[in-house]
């Protein structure tokens, strides 16, 4: 079982606090056996991927977004009571969206994605605007047992 600072970081990552996300995660990563390191590094790349969106670093969003997704692939479908799929499929599809656009489209993509501005993002409202489209921020759901 993960640590409870494991809970944390999921909190954080899905209170769109990334930059705390990736401190937290990555204090467990450094001491996890070997077995879970890929499993919390994956997701604190996912974090670290949405930090770089929300300070519009296309390149740094893109290959952190990619690396996690490779990392928490062998992961799916469930590990530590997380939905890894559903965590894949959403960072996988960000990623998609992300290469897409071109470099002048960023701002106004990741402005809508963080609700409106980028150094401090409107937490009540992301995403709100997207209910009918695959434009979104991943979001990490516990599987309850």
């Amino acid at each position: 079982m993960p640590p409870e600072t494991f809970w944390l970081g999921i909190q954080q990552f899905n209170q769109r606090q990334f930059y705390d996300c990736h401190d937290t995660l990555e204090a467990i990563w450094i001491e996890a056996p070997e077995l879970d390191k890929k499993f919390y590094q994956g997701i604190l790349q996912i974090a670290v991927g949405c930090y770089h969106l929300s300070n519009l670093n296309h390149r740094g969003a893109m290959i952190l977004l990619g690396e996690g997704v490779k990392r928490l692939s062998e992961y799916q479908p469930i590990y530590y009571e997380i939905d890894v799929a559903q965590l894949v499929t959403e960072s996988y599809a960000l990623l998609a969206q992300l290469q897409q656009l071109s470099p002048e489209e960023l701002e106004s993509f990741a402005k809508d994605l963080f609700g409106g501005d980028l150094s401090t993002p409107d937490i009540d409202n992301i995403g709100d605007d997207f209910a009918e489209t695959d434009n979104k921020l991943p979001q990490i759901i516990k599987i309850k047992n």
